[in-house]
């Protein structure tokens, strides 16, 4: 299981690290009921401090996306929603998107129009 890290991100670790874990189980590359390294062995192995990882780890378990047993570590929740979190990530990427295109001097207007393009009508609507 490999996690992914930009140690030169201005992005806190441990929110990369949340993130990295959602999505690995979110695309199934960490199995429902699948055990997580522990805290201890995965700081020594991304070279971090274990508070940063046991933070990461405890919103994780606040997100209802792994659950912890005393003595035996944490494990991958079986009741994630994978279609939830694919929609979560990616809301997160057209969040990012729309930021970049204010920052280049996209207009508000300019982007929904872009959506209305893309989406055809109805889609999408509840």
């Amino acid at each position: 299981m490999t996690f992914t890290l930009d140690y030169k991100s201005r992005q806190p670790i441990y929110e990369q690290l949340y993130k990295s874990v959602r999505r690995l189980a979110a695309i199934g590359a960490i199995g429902k009921e699948e055990s997580l390294p522990s805290v201890r062995s995965l700081a020594q192995e991304l070279g971090v401090n274990p508070n940063t990882v046991q933070k990461a780890y405890r919103m994780l378990e606040h997100d209802g996306i792994i659950y912890s047993i005393q003595g035996k570590g944490s494990f991958i929740s079986g009741d994630i929603s994978a279609i939830s979190q694919q929609k979560e990530i990616a809301l997160e990427k057209l969040d990012k998107a729309i930021k970049e295109a204010v920052d280049c001097g996209i207009l508000k207007e300019q982007i929904i129009k872009r959506v209305d393009l893309i989406l055809p009508k109805g889609e999408g609507d509840k």
